[in-house]
């Protein structure tokens, strides 16, 4: 039998965790319709200068115990937490539903592989939120394949010059700064000659075209670039070896620490959505009208703890200094795709009503978060590399099976 208790030492964190949200978290923060939506850049519930207000002094009061980013090293504004620290103190935040303040995951891969100037010059002011970041991956013709990228960066002296092309740039149109994968070698094979650059979004040549969403935000972009110069020591790791670098990016982004929590959260929201309104609109809930719900309710909560156990797998390996490779693109593809199969199951539980959009309308169930969700996770098994990628990388590395 496996143990997932706490150890006593375990245990004196996480109420030491638990009372810092009771002391600190305002108590609008902590309502579920209040951040209902939030999902794919939609923010339904209440918006504007008392929510920002809030949300800084949510922020001030966790950066001054260094838990932005509680792993890392003190010299550069985190708190040294274990890996298991850090794991329950993002499990306490999710189940009292205090919003999760933390950095881009580009600074765990600078901190991987970046020099120590980059370290000091770019975690620090992570950590304080004053740099927003964008990711540039992806292009027109390379985005599942993509160490096909074209992006060229041609070295002129100290600099590189760039000139290309790339799309689904999530939050490039507010970014200050952005991390991307460019061809810095055309000769050689292409999952070598690519390098991971660093650099600024106001450098001349760089232009910026948002793309709707049918979920009706706008934080993707297309990115276009210009005889864009970048110096040298922009690039993170050595150069025409950034694939690597990348890939050290997207095992931290694939990792999902503690998502299965926000997934059990969503889920109990749901089910009691179903049982106490429905019931007081009409005398029944459809979960007791119609079993077919509380079947398929049933595989998700089951799908859920699944889904945690695939967390508690990876969050052992960390702490034991290992990088999740293989079991991050299981954890990516399983919650993804049962994040959409959640997303399916309430709409269709919640019938004709679900569809409504206007979350101002009194009939809209719980101001249009599971429309919104809906909509938003479509592409929830594209982000972050697509589900094909997730199995060909579980086949191929973590199964030893042959490359087709």
């Amino acid at each position: 039998m496996v143990d997932f208790s706490d150890t006593p030492e375990q245990a004196v964190w996480r109420a030491e965790v638990q009372a810092f949200v009771n002391e600190n978290l305002p108590s609008e923060l902590a309502d579920d319709e209040f951040y209902s939506g939030t999902l794919g850049g939609l923010h339904r519930g209440p918006l504007g200068k008392e929510r920002e207000s809030l949300i800084k002094s949510w922020r001030s009061a966790i950066l001054n115990r260094g838990w932005i980013a509680p792993a890392w090293p003190k010299a550069y504004g985190g708190a040294e937490l274990t890996e298991m620290e850090q794991f329950i103190l993002r499990e306490v935040f999710t189940e009292m539903h205090a919003p999760i303040q933390s950095v881009h995951d580009v600074g765990s891969t600078i901190l991987v592989h970046g020099s120590e100037e980059q370290k000091q010059k770019y975690l620090p002011p992570m950590v304080r939120g004053e740099i927003n970041w964008a990711q540039g991956y992806s292009e027109p013709g390379s985005g599942s394949d993509l160490a096909s990228i074209q992006t060229r960066a041609t070295r002129d002296g100290d600099d590189f010059v760039i000139n290309g092309q790339k799309i689904w740039t999530s939050g490039a149109k507010t970014a200050d700064m952005i991390f991307a994968l460019v061809r810095t070698d055309p000769e050689a094979p292409k999952h070598r000659g690519i390098s991971y650059l660093l650099f600024e979004m106001n450098r001349p040549g760089i232009s910026v075209q948002p793309l709707g969403q049918m979920t009706g935000a706008t934080k993707f972009n297309e990115v276009f670039f210009e005889d864009v110069r970048v110096p040298v020591s922009a690039a993170v790791g050595e150069i025409n070896r950034g694939w690597y670098v990348g890939a050290t990016h997207l095992d931290f982004e694939r990792s999902s620490i503690g998502s299965a929590v926000g997934f059990a959260n969503r889920l109990h929201d749901l089910i009691d959505f179903l049982r106490l309104e429905a019931e007081a609109e009409t005398g029944r809930s459809k979960l007791k009208r119609e079993p077919i719900y509380r079947q398929q309710l049933a595989d998700r909560s089951i799908e859920t703890t699944v889904a945690r156990q695939f967390s508690n797998r990876i969050i052992t390996m960390q702490a034991r200094g290992v990088i999740p490779n293989t079991e991050a693109s299981e954890q990516k593809l399983f919650s993804s795709e049962l994040h959409q199969r959640t997303s399916n199951t309430a709409m269709k539980a919640l019938g004709q009503y679900g569809m409504l959009y206007d979350e101002n309308d009194p009939r809209t169930p719980q101001r249009a978060r599971w429309g919104t969700y809906y909509l938003a996770t479509v592409s929830e098994t594209i982000g972050a590399g697509t589900s094909e990628i997730q199995r060909n990388v579980i086949a191929t590395r973590g199964l030893g099976l042959p490359r087709g």
